[in-house]
């Protein structure tokens, strides 16, 4: 039936996956031997290495501060920089193509996530975590991977990692977190990882954190390649199907080309000697045309199911276990297309746990909530309050609100009225069928407290899972992760309590670092 159908047909109903290419195209230059310089205000320029100046026939004078020209080109490369991101600073991105294989129309009435026809374009983000923009790329860190979805109902962000768990189960702690991970505030020091007495100290005082930094001390902390690196949307989401009946689901990529590691040795090297390996890596495989793919997965859990296991489904601290909840495959995700430029397209991309399309809703997993608020707030110090009409953040599909003005707004929108409701009845808001989201109608019952259930305080079991599912090889690299960032300590206290908290997990574990480290 497809096949019948005229092509700008299915392109103004369904879209196509190069809706964003070709709206990106309408805001890219590219200089040429036939363009000439010009200013910011069009004006084409005869000379820009010379300020205009008052010069004798023997000698260089003052520079004149009418000379326009001049003035603009400083000033413009003074104001060049923005705000660099709190967390995720150092990355690479590329756009790309999503396909479904297979409907998930029993779980959500999402059309990205059931309509096998769809061809969505995406742009998908990868980072480190702790350092900054100039940092290495083959650190010892968790790595962003961080997905936008520029789909016909709005852009649909997964905002994940490639660990599928976190060090908190509270958003609250999040600056706690990454004060103790960054650099320490008396010196600025170390850059880019996490072996010093701050973290350590933070990570040991928060037994929430165990699991986590189990992961992060494994080989998942030094990918070989962001090709060989999976994805996890970490957090808890919700999917309502057509009938109203909502699922709980967690979001994965899988890499086609299998998950590899570096040895600590290679990444040390890798290091000083290229510390663009990784987005060079990226970028010239797809020059090549060997496009990385990644098999897209969903897990979900009926609500009527949710209390059916020894752990909150909600705690960002545990994965749920695939032969508890196997992991349905469902679609592709495949990148095939380099930025145009780095700055206007990977920098000043920006990513909200919030971006969500009808059908897919949020749950009250208490780190989600609180990212929901965090990422749409540090944009708006980033990229100011129009980040979203950037070329690369604009959705494909239209855009029509009252929201107005702000420093830097690009839409001009016409009309005598800015508000709802009007006497024109102009712009309404949408109807459900209309394909208006429309919020699940949860009912919640509870005490106004600062505190989490029960089953949040299990800290141990699943990090003893992990471990004990390593080979042996694979442990001897985490011991060798241990004894290395604990050596960075130089406070006893830190490395000591820490030994004794691995004697939670493993007493081999702990007795080995302890030997190693001084515990």
């Amino acid at each position: 039936m497809s096949n019948i159908i005229p092509p700008s047909v299915k392109q103004a109903v369904m879209g196509h996956k190069g809706a964003k290419t070709d709206q990106l195209a309408a805001h890219t230059v590219e200089p040429t031997k036939d363009s000439r310089i010009t200013s910011d205000f069009g004006t084409k320029q005869t000379n820009t290495d010379d300020w205009l100046r008052v010069n004798s026939k023997d000698q260089i004078g003052p520079m004149l501060l009418e000379d326009p020209f001049g003035r603009e080109k400083i000033h413009r490369f003074d104001h060049e920089r923005i705000p660099e991101r709190v967390v995720h600073a150092r990355g690479t991105g590329a756009f790309g193509t999503f396909r479904l294989f297979e409907s998930a129309e029993d779980v959500t009435h999402a059309n990205v996530l059931t309509d096998t026809s769809r061809e969505t374009p995406v742009f998908l983000r990868f980072s480190t975590v702790l350092g900054s923009r100039g940092s290495a790329d083959t650190v010892r860190d968790v790595r962003g991977f961080a997905v936008k979805f520029y789909t016909q109902e709005g852009n649909w962000d997964i905002v994940g990692n490639n660990i599928p768990v976190f060090f908190i189960q509270d958003a609250i702690k999040f600056p706690d977190l990454i004060h103790a991970g960054k650099p320490e505030p008396h010196n600025e020091v170390p850059q880019a990882q996490s072996a010093h007495n701050n973290f350590w100290d933070f990570v040991q005082m928060h037994s929430e954190a165990t699991h986590m930094f189990m992961w992060t001390m494994s080989d998942r902390a030094i990918p070989r390649s962001y090709r060989m690196m999976q994805g996890f949307g970490v957090n808890t989401y919700t999917l309502t199907n057509a009938a109203g009946v909502r699922s709980f689901v967690k979001f994965h990529f899988t890499p086609e080309l299998g998950v590899h590691s570096l040895v600590w040795d290679e990444a040390l090297k890798l290091a000083g000697q290229d510390p663009d390996f990784h987005r060079k890596d990226l970028m010239e495989a797809i020059d090549h045309g060997v496009y990385p793919k990644w098999k897209f997965g969903i897990q979900t859990i009926e609500e009527s199911n949710e209390d059916d296991f020894d752990f909150d489904i909600l705690d960002a601290t545990k994965v749920w276990p695939e032969d508890l909840v196997p992991i349905r495959y469902i679609g592709e995700l495949e990148l095939n297309k380099n930025v145009d430029e780095f700055f206007t397209q990977t920098e000043q991309v920006a990513f909200c746990t919030g971006h969500v399309v009808p059908g897919i809703g949020f749950s009250d997993d208490p780190l989600l909530q609180g990212r929901n608020f965090s990422y749409f707030d540090t944009q708006l110090s980033r990229l100011g309050t129009n980040w979203q009409e950037l070329p690369i953040n604009k959705p494909v599909c239209p855009v029509m609100n009252f929201n107005r003005d702000g420093a830097m707004r690009q839409t001009i929108s016409k009309g005598k009225v800015n508000y709802w409701p009007n006497r024109f009845e102009a712009q309404p808001p949408a109807t459900k069928e209309e394909g208006g989201y429309v919020d699940y109608p949860e009912r919640v019952v509870g005490i106004k407290e600062r505190a989490k259930s029960a089953k949040f305080k299990d800290h141990f079991s699943q990090a003893q899972l992990f471990f004990n599912s390593l080979s042996e090889i694979e442990k001897s690299h985490m011991l060798a992760a241990f004894s290395f960032e604990l050596s960075h300590c130089d406070e006893p206290i830190v490395y000591e309590r820490l030994v004794k908290r691995l004697a939670d997990i493993d007493l081999g574990l702990a007795q080995s670092v302890g030997k190693m480290v001084g515990g």
